[in-house]
């Protein structure tokens, strides 16, 4: 079950990175999905890739946040 979790959460964030551009959403969506694939490194026992998983998360939703300020 880890293994599909890990499988789906990364297939996620393709999907959204892909769609960032359509919207602000998906890059929120983007942040998301990193910090599943982050949840899945740290259960798997991989705890760089959680680490930097984290990262990617903190830094989409600060995109997300200068994008969605701007839309208003």
């Amino acid at each position: 079950m880890l293994t599909v979790y890990g499988a789906t959460v990364v297939t996620l964030m393709m999907v959204f990175y892909a769609l960032e551009s359509r919207s602000p959403w998906f890059t929120l969506a983007f942040a998301a999905s990193c910090w599943g694939s982050a949840s899945y490194g740290f259960l798997a026992g991989t705890w760089p890739f959680g680490i930097v998983e984290t990262v990617w998360g903190v830094i989409a939703l600060l995109k997300w946040r200068r994008l969605y300020r701007a839309a208003l």
